[in-house]
């Protein structure tokens, strides 16, 4: 993941609904979720749940897939891990003259 890809991600998710939507879908798993089913369980309005999916779809972070008259929305685990990866890629590689600590995520 580029530098500039992150940092939409991250954005995106800096917002608190945003957040609880995408954190919601990755509960429900890969199967998605229907945009009713998303609505009535986290109390967004339609016109404010609608908004906040379009920028979590802008950033690659969920995809929507209509089946028949329901469109459910569903997480795109590749790009979470991506963006993981992306955040620990130099963990503990040490900064400068500073060595890396030990104890570091992938070396625990």
């Amino acid at each position: 993941m580029e530098h500039e890809n992150a940092a939409k991600c991250l954005a995106e998710l800096g917002n608190t609904t945003r957040l609880s939507i995408f954190r919601y879908l990755v509960r429900a798993g890969r199967g998605g979720v229907p945009v009713g089913d998303l609505q009535r369980a986290l109390k967004v309005p339609a016109s404010t749940l609608s908004h906040h999916i379009s920028r979590l779809v802008s950033a690659g972070l969920i995809q929507q897939v209509r089946e028949s008259r329901i469109l459910y929305c569903v997480p795109q685990y590749d790009v979470l891990s991506e963006l993981i990866h992306f955040l620990m890629s130099e963990c503990c590689t040490g900064v400068g003259d500073v060595p890396g600590a030990p104890g570091c995520f992938e070396g625990e």
